[in-house]
């Protein structure tokens, strides 16, 4: 369970540390994040609290001011921790150490004056030496859908997808849409397809770099394919007992397509 809303306590026996290095985390012997004393994490201005997991205080820490680093930690890729054992808590928990950690990188001067910031001493968020103007970590929404007509579904692929799999549909929403308008968008600009019945199944922070991910199952409305090959180099209609590479368990596009096919199964 997480918990964001309870404060830091200096009665905790032991500390969760995500220590990431560039695109890397670094585990324990155990493939799991590391556990320390909590006391040498607690106001620590190189280790932020992040909050509470399964009653755990959380902190996250560059690998380059890691003071506590012995040496055993092993290097690992960010998106494999997706193939892991992660829970939903403990991917959501893993995903906010991210996402400060990234945030905080490129918001070191003030939006606001220009001068530099600083961690603020109790709160998630850098402030402003000189003016004070407080700054927390960007969240940018996105939508992502699977669309379907009976027992095929729509998937594309982008050239950031590893060789051979495909996903479903997914963009940025723009100033002033709603999440339903940047659906029909998104899958009309990269594929060409008009979509009907939307519903909502549900959302994921996604790490990569800061994004909300919120998630549609979409009925297929008309047209025919016609990629953009420029976000999508290639989509197709897939059957539900023939698909392609698909996203790893854990994300929020394999939880679209295991509910659909789930759903279909259950008719036979």
């Amino acid at each position: 369970m997480i918990d964001l809303s309870r404060p830091e306590q200096g009665d905790a026996e032991h500390g969760r540390c995500y220590v990431i290095h560039e695109q890397n985390i670094l585990l324990d012997q155990d493939m799991r994040i590391p556990v320390l004393p909590a006391f040498l994490l607690r106001q620590h201005p190189d280790y932020h609290f992040l909050g509470w997991l399964d009653g755990e205080p959380c902190y996250v820490c560059e690998l380059a001011r890691h003071e506590l680093d012995d040496g055993s930690l092993q290097s690992v890729a960010q998106r494999h921790m997706l193939a892991g054992d992660l829970n939903e808590a403990g991917f959501s928990m893993f995903s906010r150490a991210l996402q400060f950690l990234s945030w905080q990188k490129n918001h070191r001067f003030c939006s606001r004056c220009g001068c530099p910031t600083h961690a603020h001493g109790k709160e998630l968020c850098m402030q402003c030496e000189q003016c004070g103007y407080t700054q927390y970590p960007r969240i940018t929404p996105c939508v992502i859908t699977l669309v379907t007509n009976g027992e095929r579904a729509l998937l594309g692929r982008s050239t950031r997808f590893p060789n051979g799999m495909f996903s479903c549909l997914a963009g940025f929403m723009e100033a002033g849409e709603s999440a339903e308008q940047a659906l029909v968008r998104e899958v009309r600009e990269e594929t060409g397809v008009e979509v009907g019945k939307l519903t909502y199944l549900g959302s994921q922070s996604w790490p990569f770099p800061h994004s909300l991910m919120l998630a549609f199952h979409a009925d297929y409305a008309g047209g025919e394919i016609v990629i953009d090959d420029d976000e999508i180099v290639a989509a197709d209609w897939f059957h539900y007992r023939d698909l392609p590479m698909i996203p790893p368990r854990g994300s929020i596009a394999r939880t679209l397509i295991d509910s659909w096919i789930a759903g279909l199964e259950s008719k036979e």
